[in-house]
């Protein structure tokens, strides 16, 4: 099993639609006895949270955001927790937007202990 997300902050490799999360997001992950949570902002997300469980190397959570534009959005979440050869963690997911259409796939890393900074 891969080590656990708590205090970990990962961010996006790539750029989402438009309005979504991207780069400039950082996820700020916790973890206890099986449950995970996390609160993000960054780009168009002025505050998001999520918050579901973990069984092994598989989460599965529901978020929800406020965007800068004053409008809300909520899906769901799979991800896979793997780790990479440098020792950072990388989650691989599949999300579902359940406020509105859409669906897709992303990859979020944690981000070096010196490479973050609130942009």
């Amino acid at each position: 099993m891969a080590r656990s997300l708590d205090g970990l902050v990962l961010s996006p490799v790539a750029d989402q639609a438009p309005g979504q999360v991207g780069t400039r997001t950082r996820f700020t992950y916790h973890e206890q006895d099986g449950t995970v949570w996390a609160e993000y902002a960054g780009g168009d997300v002025v505050r998001g949270h999520l918050v579901g469980t973990r069984a092994g190397d598989a989460l599965d959570f529901r978020y929800v955001q406020l965007k800068r534009d004053g409008t809300t959005s909520s899906g769901h979440c799979r991800s896979t927790v793997t780790d990479l050869a440098d020792g950072r963690v990388r989650l691989e997911e599949r999300w579902e937007w359940e406020s509105q259409e859409g669906s897709g796939t992303s990859v979020v890393e944690e981000l070096p202990s010196d490479g973050w900074s609130d942009e």
